[in-house]
Parts: structure tokens; sequence; C-alpha cells
């Protein structure tokens, strides 16, 4: 394979050269073709003042008979004509037009007139082309040198052109200094010349602004270091899964990548509202972000932690400025989608739940086998065995939830259990409503839980918040439904659809409060997002969302004793579609029978 050759001197180096080449050649080939049309018309000027001396000269009555009775003689008195008035005469138009030279002849072609008084009565040196009655310019060489003359035949006395029977009597020659001429297309080429540096001057410092213009464009980089750059923004940009949007410093949105048109729900590049080309604020991106671009383009600084929700995405949002070699080339925002890492908390948090029940089943469990064991070893038999059928009956541990037996799934009466145990050691009671009618057994535990411990975890905490919660916290000495906060869940199932509802004591809802909008709380006390609240409910129903069901605020609430409306706090309701097994089993309905 054939080595290709190194490029010599940098892009911009050789762009400048190229340009500067281009202009100069340009120029010079200008200035060559406004020189030679100069000479053209000055050598075209001295043809026509020749050609009107002559005239001029030739048109004289005086001129005219004196070269008419010249030509009527046979021989010429050369001493005569030397001092005579045709002599006089023409010398006197040649000295006053500065021309080398006016002579005349008689129709034999020999000189009458000339500025050396040896040559006259000879044959002029050149074709007396004008005594065939016509008039010729040329660039000649004669007895005085080369010179751009002009050739007039004399017409006789009573001739005229006009008129039958003229007669050409002599010839006018009138000749203008070839050296004259070239002084004057020398000065021409002079000033075109001196005009010609001047512009090869301004193409220069044209150039040198180019490079410098190129190199700060292209930030000093080389073409193929451009090509490899753009190939490696379109696989960074196009492989990573977080979203990049790139903003120029004047706020124009430059790029943006399939990530990013996904988390936050832009136009496509094919339409015509795509946010590239277009300012950061009037592209549709969200407030917050929005404010973080702007921060960081004014201020230069990191703007980060953005926690962000738009429509099923939750996303962390971070903005940096970019600056290479001193120069600012605006900013980029990075979006990283959690909404995946959230569910799977929310999922981690159930089990962490049902592990802490769990621990405390464990622990009561074996609270009671050293009872047992101090029964046994003391000799008590009947206690032991009256002990040990308490046991049996209750199981190993005493949910504190009353109406729990109307549970039927194993797993979901553990996690209301265990749900239970945290609520009591808070001082607060939560309960299974009355209405609850549940005989399916879960198949998908994971979302079910993750929605319904969020509510629950909500309702208890807007109880112990309430105001009719009176003492709270553990060793608070409540019991559980005497004045104290409680929590209420009903659970129904429908086919593979599990419908629930949580009641709180708490104060409800206060008005106009979007409950699930990303970082709405209505925990007092402290910034919520430092504290990690704020996203529960937007994804417990973003969860339920996923599986075609839905999270809503059935009822406000907010009325204490005494006020009007009904007593208690919010309601909040959920359909979660296909997390329970439709097929009613015979141990279930034994279970149900019972």
């Amino acid at each position: 394979m054939q080595q290709q050759r190194p490029v010599r001197g940098t892009f911009s180096g050789r762009m400048t050269g190229l340009v500067l080449a281009s202009v100069s050649g340009t120029l010079v080939i200008c200035l060559l073709a406004i020189v030679w049309l100069t000479a053209l018309r000055i050598h075209d000027q001295a043809e026509q003042q020749a050609l009107g001396i002559a005239r001029s000269v030739a048109s004289i009555p005086d001129v005219r008979e004196l070269v008419a009775e010249q030509a009527d003689l046979h021989t010429l008195d050369v001493q005569a004509l030397a001092t005579g008035p045709l002599q006089t005469t023409l010398e006197g138009v040649r000295e006053r037009t500065g021309a080398l030279f006016v002579i005349a002849t008689e129709d034999r072609g020999l000189r009458l007139v000339h500025p050396d008084p040896d040559l006259i009565g000879q044959r002029v040196s050149t074709d007396p082309v004008a005594l065939r009655g016509v008039e010729d310019t040329s660039t000649e060489r004669g007895t005085l040198g080369e010179s751009v003359r002009a050739k007039v035949p004399v017409w006789s006395p009573g001739g005229d052109p006009a008129e039958d029977g003229r007669r050409v009597v002599g010839e006018i020659s009138v000749g203008v200094p070839v050296a004259a001429v070239s002084a004057e297309v020398r000065q021409a080429a002079v000033s075109v010349a001196v005009v010609g540096v001047v512009g090869l001057g301004l193409a220069v410092l044209t150039a040198v602004y180019l490079k410098r213009r190129l190199r700060r464009l292209t930030l000093g980089l080389e073409p193929d270091e451009i090509a490899a750059s753009a190939r490696d923004q379109a696989a960074v940009l196009y492989g990573v899964q977080d979203g990049v949007i790139g903003v120029s410093p004047e706020g124009v949105i430059t790029v943006r990548n399939k990530a990013a048109r996904l988390l936050l729900d832009l136009p496509h590049r094919d339409e015509p509202d795509d946010v590239v080309g277009r300012r950061y604020d009037d592209s549709g991106l969200p407030g917050r972000l929005e404010a973080a671009i702007e921060d960081t383009l004014r201020s230069g600084a990191s703007s980060g932690g953005l926690r962000m929700t738009v429509g099923e995405s939750s996303m962390v949002a971070s903005v940096v400025p970019v600056r290479r070699d001193g120069v600012d080339l605006g900013g980029v925002a990075l979006l990283k989608d959690t909404t995946d890492l959230e569910a799977l908390g929310s999922r981690l948090d159930a089990v962490e739940t049902m592990a802490s029940a769990l621990r405390a089943q464990r622990h009561e469990f074996a609270n009671r086998l050293h009872a047992l064991s101090g029964l046994l070893a003391a000799g008590r038999l009947d206690a032991a065995q009256e002990f040990l059928q308490q046991v049996i009956e209750s199981g190993p541990v005493k949910d504190p939830v009353p109406g729990i037996d109307a549970v039927q799934d194993t797993f979901l009466r553990a996690f209301v259990g265990a749900k239970g145990v945290q609520a009591h050691e808070l001082g607060v009671q939560l309960r299974v409503g009355p209405e609850t009618s549940f005989w399916q057994t879960l198949v998908d535990p994971q979302d079910a839980t993750a929605v319904l411990g969020n509510l629950l975890d909500n309702a208890v905490r807007a109880a112990l918040e309430g105001h009719d919660a009176g003492p709270a916290g553990p060793g608070a000495g409540l019991a559980p439904g005497v004045g104290g906060p409680w929590v209420e869940v009903d659970l129904l199932g429908d086919g593979d659809t599990l419908h629930l509802a949580v009641t709180d004591s708490g104060d409800g809802v206060p008005a106009g409060l979007d409950v699930f909008a990303a970082g709405t709380t209505t925990r007092s006390g402290g910034d919520h997002e430092a504290h990690g609240h704020g996203v529960g409910l937007s994804l417990a129903r973003r969860l339920a969302r996923q599986r075609g069901g839905d999270v809503w605020l059935a009822d406000a609430g907010g009325a204490g004793p005494g006020e009007d409306g009904p007593e208690g706090g919010a309601v909040f309701c959920a359909r979660l579609p296909g997390v329970l097994n439709a097929v009613k089993d015979s141990e279930s309905v034994q279970k149900g029978e019972r």
C-alpha cells in the first residue's frame, strides 16, 4: 500500500497561502491587462492627434494652392522651397503642436517641406499612400526615426472630394515620436503598479486576518483532527445512555443526542420545531434546566444536582461550562436517567421492610422459645403446654394490624404486617379497612409493595404530623385506636387487578398543591431534597402507569374535629393491573369460607 505523503504546514497556513497566491495572480493579470489596454489607448490617441493635425494642415487654402503650384512644375526649386511660405507655415505648425515632423509632398511624392532642409526635393522614405486619395495612420520608421504618423491627401484648390473632377495634388504627413508615446505608457504603468502594490498589501493583510480567523474558528485543529473530533462526537453522543445538550456561548442549542430527546420528550430532528438551532430559553426545556443553563453561561460555574421529572421519566441534571485554550465554548447539560434506579430503590425499601419484619418476628420467636425453655426447666409442664398452644394458635408474632385476617396472600399480609410493626413503633395504628375483599395471590409483588409501601409511608408521616396526632414516637405510650394517629388501608382484588385505598388521620393536602409533581412534599421542616423526600408519589404513579394503572388523590381531606366537612386526612387510591393471579385455588376458597 502506498504511503500517504505528509502535508507540510498547518491548514490555516496553507489556506492563507492559497488565498494570497490566488489574489496575487489575479491582481497581476488584471494589472497587465490594464497596462496593455492603456498602451493601446495612448497609441490610438497619438494616431488621432497626428491625423487631426494632418487634416487641419491639408484644409488650409494657402497650403492647397502652394502644393498645387508645385505639382504643376516639372522641376522643384529647392532653395526657394526651403525659405518659402510653405516651409514657414508647416514648421510653425510643427513647433506649436510638438509633432516630430509636418511634411508636405507634391503628387509625385517629392518633399516640399521638411524639418531638415537638405531633404527637400527628395522622395519620401515611406509609401505616400495618401496620393491615392485615402487617409492612413501607421507606425513607421523614417529619416527622423520611428513615429506614429498620419497621411492625408491634399486636394487641388478647385477640387472637392464630394464633386467630380477632384484631383490629389500632394500629401501632408504628420508624425508623433514613439518616444513620447512610450513615456506616457510608462507613466501609466507606474500609476497602475502603485495601485497594484497597494492592492497586494491589502491582500496580504486580508490573508493574515483570514489565517488568524481560521485558527480561532477551528481552535487550532487540522482538518483530520476536525474529522476525528466529529466522529468522536457522534460516537459519544449516540453511544452513551445519558442525555447531552450542547449550548453555545450565545445561548443557542448546537447539539443534542437521542437520549436527551427521549428524556425531555423533545421534537425529532426531522420536525420543524427541533430544538437544535434555537435558543435554550425558547425550546421548551424544563424551567429548572433553563435556569441552570442561564446561570452557567453567565457565571461560568457548574450547576448540578437538579432533580426533574418529565412525563414518566425521572432524571438528575447538571450543567458544566466548556472552555478550550481560554476560549469560551458555552456549556453542556448532562441528563442522567434515574427512573429505573428510583423504582429499584422503592422496591428495595419494600424488601428492607420485609427484612425488618422478619427480624422482629425472629426476635419475638426467640423470646417465646426462651420463655418455653424456662417453663420446661422449672418443671411446669402444664404451663409450658398451654404457652406452646398459644404460640401455635397466634403464630410466631402477633401483627399489630387489626383486620389483617382479610388479606389472604401470604406475601402481602407479611408486608402489611411489617408496615404495621413500623407504624406501631412510631405510635401510629395501621389497620385494614372493613371493605377489604382480597382472595387472590400476588404474582408481581415488587411493584405492588413499592406502590403500597410508598402510600403507607406517606400516610404514617402525615398522621404523625396531623393536628389530631397527639404524642407520637417510640415510647409515647399510645394505645392504638384511642385518640392516636391512625392509617387505614383497603385492598380489593378484581381479576388480576389490585385496587387499594390509603386513608390517614393527618391534616390533608393543602389546596392547590400538586403532590405528584417532582420535588413536591407536604413534609414540614427542612429542605425536602436534602432529606430525600419529594419523589415518592410521582414515582409511585409512574410505576402504576407503566403497568397501565394509576395513582390518584381521591380526597384531599383537611377537616379536623369540630370543623365542617369529613374528619380525617387525605385519601389516596391506586389501581395496579397484572399483579394478581386471577385463578382462585381451592386453598384460597377454603380460607375465604372460613
